[in-house]
């Protein structure tokens, strides 16, 4: 029987408190100055003090969000380790600055801690160039190449060491098993925790309360299939992780119904791939022009390179099943048709 989905915590913490969801787990609240606005931090009850699930952004709201839950309800408390479930940096921005105050660890898994890397050594020269042979405005291409994703350098750096998060095993917490899951789609190896025992799902970007997560194609690997690797991800906690586990995620709020929620996901991006589909049948269309099929609404520079990078995601993913051949046109720009 499918259970519907339901928030038994509808009323988030207001930054600089904390809200229990459940016994020994926390629930901090950090406000981000984009159209998402907030991101959820999590803390589970550790030996020595608390484990934090994710961090918030590297700016001075999201530092003063955690001043005040340190000097509040966290008075005299300490970190004993960050869990860090992906590399952006509204999750792991604080990385630095939490583990060089509390001398703490970071978990996180291998490929997430190189993403932060590659990112300290920059890598948007390449966008240019991926966006104007997909058709955007070569003036909007570059106001997104330079613009749209300033957002990632807002880490305040990374510890030298890390210890890896790794699919299959377990991370011990306060007494409580917890196993990894990882996944694509969103980001390259998403980490995912669940405690089998108390039914406790920390879900991080894979599986969001309102929203579906970005699923978007890099500069730096054009051809990569995420929208695929996600969906295959979303198969698998559906599997594996309980019908009524209550699902702590990274933005939003609680709630239960992960294996309802994750077949609206499914049934969301099959949609969407039948609008494309739709869309390129009658003539070969660029990826700028696939974008308004997907995205009608005006966007800043920002929400353009995620509503981009998303765009291109679902025409590689049904250029990986065939559904969509592509060519390239004289004048040097890639361009797909229904097949």
């Amino acid at each position: 029987m499918t259970q519907p989905i339901a928030f038994p915590y509808p009323d988030p913490p207001e930054p600089g408190t904390v809200r229990q969801v459940a016994p020994g787990i926390l629930w901090l609240r950090c406000q981000l100055p984009f159209l998402l606005d907030h991101v959820n931090v999590y803390l589970i009850e550790d030996i020595g003090g608390w484990a934090a699930i994710d961090t918030g952004l590297g700016n001075d709201i999201c530092k003063a969000a955690w001043e005040a839950a340190l000097a509040g309800p966290l008075h005299g408390q300490r970190l004993s380790r960050i869990v860090c479930t992906h590399f952006h940096p509204d999750h792991m921005g604080l990385v630095g600055w939490l583990t060089e105050r509390f001398a703490c660890p970071l978990h996180i898994t291998r490929t997430e801690f190189l993403m932060t890397k590659v990112l300290e050594n920059s890598i948007f020269a390449a966008n240019e160039q991926f966006y104007a042979e997909r058709g955007l405005p070569l003036d909007l291409g570059n106001i997104v190449a330079a613009d749209g994703h300033g957002y990632l350098r807002q880490v305040t750096g990374l510890p030298p060491q890390y210890e890896r998060l790794v699919a299959g095993q377990s991370l011990n917490i306060g007494g409580r098993d917890f196993r990894i899951f990882t996944g694509g789609g969103h980001s390259p190896e998403q980490a995912t925790l669940f405690c089998e025992s108390d039914k406790i799902f920390f879900s991080a970007d894979q599986v969001l309360t309102k929203i579906s997560p970005n699923i978007s194609v890099q500069a730096m690997e054009p051809r990569a299939n995420p929208l695929g690797e996600y969906l295959i991800s979303l198969a698998e906690l559906r599997d594996r992780v309980a019908a009524d586990a209550l699902v702590l995620p990274g933005h939003h709020v609680p709630f239960t119904g992960l294996h309802t929620r994750a077949a609206q996901l499914m049934a969301h991006h099959q949609q969407r791939c039948g609008l494309i589909a739709e869309a390129a049948r009658p003539q070969p269309l660029t990826a700028a022009e696939v974008l308004p099929v997907l995205f009608k609404r005006q966007m800043d520079p920002h929400q353009t390179g995620f509503a981009f990078g998303e765009t291109i995601a679902h025409i590689n993913y049904m250029l990986f099943r065939g559904d969509l051949a592509q060519l390239r046109g004289e004048d040097g720009v890639l361009r797909v048709r229904t097949t």
